[in-house]
């Protein structure tokens, strides 16, 4: 028995070694994004918040000291559409006939299994295919999922996470990647979008292999969705304003979802895509974030975004050969064009004046992560203008840059510490810091970084 309780108290003591509520990393080179490289300074965290940083802070007495000496000091980045900490979302009955009435959530695989079996296929828009827009990311979190400490290795302490199966997949979350928390604790904004998809049946099959089939069919019942949503925001007003002798309106979790939503976000990887989006996003009348953009390289499309001034995320899953490619098997030269200049996207917006932001698009392995950063950067785009894309900016895109994205005095302690000048080959991450706890980056275990993606935006065309 003494030994255990011995045990304990050394555990105990080790554990709050790990876990000081005060770090101060001094002697260290600070990049803040936000404003100048500080060349030797000192950043205090307390509490999971940035107390204080510039060149001569005082220590506190109370501090866990890091010598930073030769070591440098970044915010956390941001993956900007995420996948992780989400489970595999199965398309329940309510989604594939309407999703009215009920509560949040989703059924469990065997119920869904049960229910599915006796669906008919959606035959049109009235029966609500693939949507899900009431599911909330932060609802559905696995805490456990291994990816957090895989992506976190590679930099990465924030994510928004998205459901991404279905028309109307469900809104995203920012989450910050801590280990052994209770899901909830790591939920920074529950609600920030919905995640809409345009691939054929959305992901969940539309109940059968039914309504919508084609991209048409998709659009036209996006379309409608609105259009119903509006009209049952017009009723609910009117019920609310004077109820007496009204029949109350019936209630809609999928409008509900739908009207709840910040903003929505919209697939578009070729040109032709992105116009279509832009000028679809303009009829919806929604605050609407691009996401894809393999083809933003060219100009042409570098300007009708920045015309419209709607933000993209530009995935960083650079389009290459199949592995398994026939060899007789002849690509068109817009394919080969896209494999060759598709990494040189970032720098055409950056040039252009676009707001844009980078996503890992299922990229997980920290070596894939650096490799397809350096791509971008070897086609033009610099370090800072990379490493703004992964912090800053997507925390102004998602109205989060007052606690996240730059190392500066009261946001989050988000931070990683690496021993050279990050996305550099030999560099190596010493340790990060999520809301100012210290955690080691695992082993990297890469086999190919081929990890789930979002949705290929351009896979209806």
């Amino acid at each position: 028995m003494k030994k255990l309780v011995t045990a304990l108290l050394l555990f105990c003591a080790y554990a709050f070694a790990e876990a000081p509520s005060t770090v101060a990393i001094r002697n260290a080179r600070i990049v803040t994004v936000s404003g100048p490289v500080i060349a030797k300074g000192t950043v205090i965290v307390r509490h999971g918040l940035i107390e204080a940083v510039g060149e001569n802070v005082p220590v506190p007495a109370d501090a866990w000291v890091v010598d930073g000496e030769g070591m440098t000091v970044y915010p956390g980045l941001i993956d900007s559409l995420s996948t992780v900490g989400m489970p595999g979302i199965a398309v329940t009955a309510a989604a594939a006939t309407g999703g009215r009435g009920g509560g949040r959530g989703q059924a469990t695989p065997a119920t869904t299994a049960a229910a599915t079996a006796t669906v008919e296929r959606a035959r049109g828009p009235e029966d609500r295919p693939s949507t899900t827009s009431w599911v909330i990311a932060a609802d559905e979190l696995l805490s456990a999922d291994r990816r957090i400490e895989t992506v976190r290795g590679g930099g990465v302490t924030t994510a928004v996470t998205f459901p991404t199966r279905g028309i109307f997949a469900g809104q995203g979350s920012i989450i910050d990647l801590l280990s052994g928390e209770k899901a909830g604790e790591m939920v920074l904004v529950p609600s920030v979008g919905q995640y809409i998809s345009l691939s054929r049946g959305g992901g969940g099959g539309g109940g059968g292999g039914g309504f919508p089939s084609a991209l048409m069919g998709t659009i036209s019942y996006i379309r409608q969705i609105y259009l119903d949503a509006a009209h049952y925001q017009l009723v609910k007003d009117a019920y609310a304003k004077d109820p007496r002798g009204m029949t109350r309106p019936e209630y809609d979790r999928a409008l509900e979802g739908v009207i709840e939503s910040k903003r929505i976000l919209l697939p578009a990887n070729r040109l032709v895509e992105i116009d279509r989006m832009l000028r679809f996003a303009a009829e919806l009348k929604q605050s609407t974030i691009l996401y894809g953009a393999r083809e933003s390289y060219r100009p042409e499309a570098a300007e009708l975004l920045k015309k419209s001034g709607t933000p993209v995320l530009v995935s960083i899953r650079w389009p290459e050969a199949p592995r398994d490619a026939n060899p007789e098997d002849v690509d068109s030269f817009r394919t080969l064009e896209t494999r060759d200049k598709a990494a040189s996207a970032p720098s055409v917006l950056q040039k252009a004046g676009v707001k844009y932001a980078l996503y890992f698009d299922g990229l997980d392995q920290p070596r894939d992560i650096q490799r397809a950063v350096k791509k971008a950067i070897d086609a033009g785009l610099s370090r800072e203008d990379a490493l703004r894309a992964l912090t800053l900016t997507p925390a102004q895109i998602y109205g989060v840059a007052d606690r996240l994205g730059s190392i500066e005095k009261g946001k989050i302690a988000n931070l990683i510490v690496t021993n050279g000048e990050l996305f550099d080959d030999r560099t190596k991450i010493q340790m990060i810091f999520v809301d100012g706890k210290k955690y080691m980056p695992a082993a990297d275990t890469t086999t190919g970084g081929r990890g789930p993606a979002t949705d290929d935006p351009g896979a209806n065309q």
